[in-house]
């Protein structure tokens, strides 16, 4: 599909809406995303439509394509993951804020590989989509990692860029039914890593 075709399905849709139509939106997009993490891109939009408990007319009012539902899928959990890093870090100690935020990271890489057919598509078309959301990421990222490290709650000799590499390593692992459980403890275990020896001179 060309882009200007993309940016024409997108002006379409970006119109301002009622308050149901706004509701019916955000539950297909929430939806889709539990949908997609489990099942992958060939997950039915029509079961996406059912439990968002609306009509695949509808679906396909608010996303004329599957890629576009993917778009605002993947915008949605990056923005989502980002916004994440603010709040948690007002919430809780430096080290456990990094640590939950992480901990979302697995769920935002759930998602992505459930997207990755369409995603390579949409990054062929759009090649800002990826460097503007996983620029947004890495910075989100830093921030909670250079607080743990001011505070001395993790080692002083972390950088952020090595952490996000381990995190990183967990998209790659094979798709098995307990990959989000092992993902999960994967964390646990890196963060074992980063407190170790934290405060010490």
């Amino acid at each position: 599909m060309a882009v200007a075709d993309i940016a024409e399905e997108k002006a379409a849709v970006e119109k301002p809406l009622r308050a149901d139509a706004r509701r019916n939106r955000d539950r297909l997009v929430e939806v889709a995303a539990s949908v997609f993490a489990e099942r992958g891109i060939d997950a039915s939009l029509e079961e996406i439509a059912r439990r968002a408990g609306v009509g695949i007319g509808t679906l396909y009012r608010h996303f004329p394509t599957r890629e576009h539902l993917v778009e605002v899928v993947y915008r949605r959990e990056a923005e989502g993951l980002c916004a994440a890093a603010g709040e948690l870090a007002a919430k809780h100690p430096s080290d456990v804020a990094l640590e939950q935020w992480m901990q979302r990271f697995v769920d935002y890489i759930a998602t992505k590989r459930g997207l990755a057919t369409s995603l390579r598509i949409l990054f062929s078309t759009n090649s800002t989509l990826f460097s503007d959301t996983s620029g947004r990421v890495s910075q989100a990222l830093r921030q909670l990692v250079e607080a743990a490290v001011a505070d001395g709650t993790i080692r002083g000799d972390v950088d952020a860029s090595d952490v996000l590499h381990a995190l990183s390593g967990i998209y790659s692992a094979p798709d098995t039914p307990e990959w989000r459980d092992r993902s999960r403890r994967l964390v646990k275990l890196l963060m074992d890593g980063l407190r170790f020896g934290a405060g010490k001179g």
